[in-house]
C-alpha cells in the first residue's frame, strides 16, 4: 500500500480543495475505466511489467484487476489518485501511470510500467520528467515521493535522472501484508523549478 513521504507538509484549505479538484479534472490523461481492463489485464501479466511493482493486486486476475480500477476511479472522485492508460502507435496499451495523492500534505507518489518490449528504450526517464512536471504544475503539488525496489536498477536510474534526491531506504506493505524494502526518493516543487529555471 503507498505510504506518504516521509516529508510532512500542511496543505491551506483552499490549497487541498485545488488538489482535489485538479485529480478529478485529470486534464491530458486517459482515465483507466472498465473498457481498459482487458488491456491492463494483459499488460499486468506479463512479470517483466508486474514484477518489481509491490502495490499492483496480486494475485493479477481479470477480477483483481477490475476491482483495482475500480477502486482507483472512487479514489480520484476523492480527489485521491488517479490511474491513466495509454497506447502505442497501433492503439494498443502500452502502459500505466498511477498517481497517489495526499491533498492534505501537498504531496503525491508515482508509479507506473511499460510493456516489456518498450523498456530499455530511454522513454522511462522522459516519461518520468512528464509525470513529474504534470504533478507539480497541473495537480499543484509540493513534494513527491517515489520508491522502487532495491534490485530495480532500471527504475532506479529514471528516478535518479529526473532530479529526486535519495533519502535511503523504507518499508513498503505489499497489498498482502508482507513488507518489502524500498530505496526512497524525494523531489520538492521547489527543487525542481531550479533544476528547470522556472
Amino acid at each position: 500500500m503507498s505510504a506518504p513521504p516521509r516529508t510532512v507538509l500542511t496543505a491551506s484549505p483552499a490549497e487541498e480543495a485545488a488538489i482535489r479538484a485538479a485529480v478529478r479534472a485529470a486534464d491530458g490523461h486517459t482515465v483507466a475505466g472498465p473498457a481498459h481492463v482487458e488491456g491492463l489485464l494483459a499488460l499486468l501479466s506479463d512479470p517483466a511489467v508486474s514484477g518489481p511493482i509491490y502495490d499492483l493486486p496480486r494475485p493479477i486476475t481479470r477480477e483483481t484487476v477490475a476491482a483495482w480500477v475500480a477502486e482507483s476511479e472512487a479514489l480520484r472522485q476523492d480527489g485521491r489518485c488517479l490511474l491513466s492508460v495509454n497506447f502505442d502507435e497501433a492503439g494498443a496499451m502500452a502502459g500505466y501511470t498511477r498517481i497517489t495523492v495526499w491533498p492534505e500534505r501537498a504531496s503525491g507518489e508515482l508509479a507506473g510500467a511499460r510493456r516489456a518490449d518498450l523498456q530499455n528504450s530511454g522513454g522511462g526517464r522522459s516519461g518520468v520528467a512528464r509525470s513529474v512536471a504534470w504533478m507539480f504544475e497541473v495537480l499543484g503539488l509540493r513534494l513527491i515521493g517515489l520508491t522502487a525496489a532495491l534490485d530495480n536498477v532500471r527504475s532506479a536510474k529514471a528516478i535518479d535522472g529526473a532530479g529526486f534526491k535519495r533519502m535511503g531506504e523504507v518499508e513498503s506493505v505489499k497489498p498482502d501484508g508482507t513488507i518489502r524494502r524500498s530505496l526512497y526518493w524525494e523531489l520538492t516543487r521547489a527543487e525542481w523549478a531550479r533544476m528547470h529555471r522556472l
